[in-house]
């Protein structure tokens, strides 16, 4: 999941947050959380789930409770996303069934410790008001 436009919104602090959240809604869904890292802009997440759960719901819940319960354990981060909106409206889902999960948990945890620079101001969401 994408933050919005503006960078440096997600600290480790706050990922580390997101990582209490995110358990218990995928728990909620009868999922697990079994990775979930990222860099200042958006997060990755390694879920396991059942056929009954639907992706999009469970997406849309994960950034709904998610977006709520961390402006209310982070105070700071108010007003470092865009017009009140923590998520962009998008994400990417990628089924790893033929991956070792535990390459494909590498690959999460990976993602912090290998962060770029933030992303270039050209880059990125603009508004086109």
């Amino acid at each position: 999941m994408q933050a919005g436009p503006l960078t440096h919104v997600l600290s480790a602090l706050a990922i580390r947050d997101l990582t209490a959240i995110f358990t218990k809604v995928c728990r909620d869904f009868e999922a697990e959380l079994v990775e979930c890292s990222g860099e200042d802009d958006h997060v990755h997440l390694l879920v396991t789930y059942t056929p009954k759960v639907s992706l999009s719901k469970l997406v849309n819940s994960l950034k709904d409770v998610s977006s709520r319960k961390l402006r209310d354990m982070r105070p700071e981060i108010t007003g470092r996303h865009h017009r009140g909106v923590l998520w962009t409206p998008s994400y990417f889902v990628a089924s790893c069934g033929g991956a070792p999960l535990s390459a494909v948990a590498e690959y999460v945890r990976s993602q912090r410790a290998d962060a770029r620079s933030p992303r270039p101001e050209d880059r990125g969401f603009k508004d086109f008001r």
